[in-house]
């Protein structure tokens, strides 16, 4: 009651609270019937067996999301091994095929080194052949009689050709090639003093054209 209100006021509100109660039927609070009670048990028990299927269903879930992603990792790995595999391969291939070429450049520059060799070779002998065909062309004829003659050279060369005496080595046992050193020694001594006399003869033979010179030179001055 609120603490304002007088008794007058609370004499009114009881009596009116009489006369609806007298007017009002009787209400009974409806009872439930064996079959209509509440089973709190079942309705917990039903809350967790949704609650644990739920959770079994996360699980499921999550072990099939582990699963996809083991097999993702198991894939990736698998590709990544193939690839290194792949990459190892290519590496080697290019290995390879650098390593033919290195030898065919090797092979092409020893080729064409020899090719030059043989063409020097074959540009010097040529070279010696218009030489001598030359020299007997222009050197070897006579302007007057139109003869072929020998020029200082070749008259070497055949002098040299006439003495040089072939050396025969083959079946010799240590004697006979002592033998035949002596041999060849003192028939080397023999050219070098038939070469220093001859040095001699040609240094008096200067001397003597150098006097008739000067003779000549006076001569025609008087």
């Amino acid at each position: 009651q609120h603490p304002t209100k007088t008794p007058k006021t609370k004499m009114k509100i009881k009596d009116r609270r009489d006369s609806l109660l007298r007017f009002a039927p009787n209400i009974t609070v409806p009872k439930p019937s064996d079959g209509d009670k509440v089973d709190f048990d079942d309705i917990h028990r039903k809350r967790q067996d949704k609650d644990l299927g739920e959770l079994q269903s996360l699980i499921d879930a999550h072990f099939i999301q582990r699963k996809k992603e083991e097999e993702e990792l198991v894939s990736l790995v698998q590709r990544i091994e193939n690839r290194r595999t792949e990459r190892a391969e290519q590496q080697r291939i290019r290995a390879d095929q650098e390593k033919e070429r290195q030898i065919r450049l090797a092979d092409e520059k020893e080729k064409r080194e020899q090719g030059d060799v043989r063409k020097k070779q074959d540009d010097d002998l040529k070279k010696k052949k218009v030489l001598t065909n030359m020299s007997v062309q222009y050197g070897g004829l006579d302007s007057k009689k139109g003869a072929k003659k020998q020029t200082g050279r070749e008259k070497k060369r055949k002098i040299l050709a006439d003495r040089r005496k072939p050396l025969v080595m083959e079946n010799l046992n240590e004697d006979k090639v002592k033998e035949k050193a002596s041999e060849l020694w003192k028939w080397l001594k023999g050219l070098e003093a038939e070469k220093f006399d001859l040095c001699e003869v040609l240094k008096k033979q200067k001397y003597d054209i150098k006097v008739l010179q000067n003779r000549v030179s006076e001569q025609q001055k008087l």
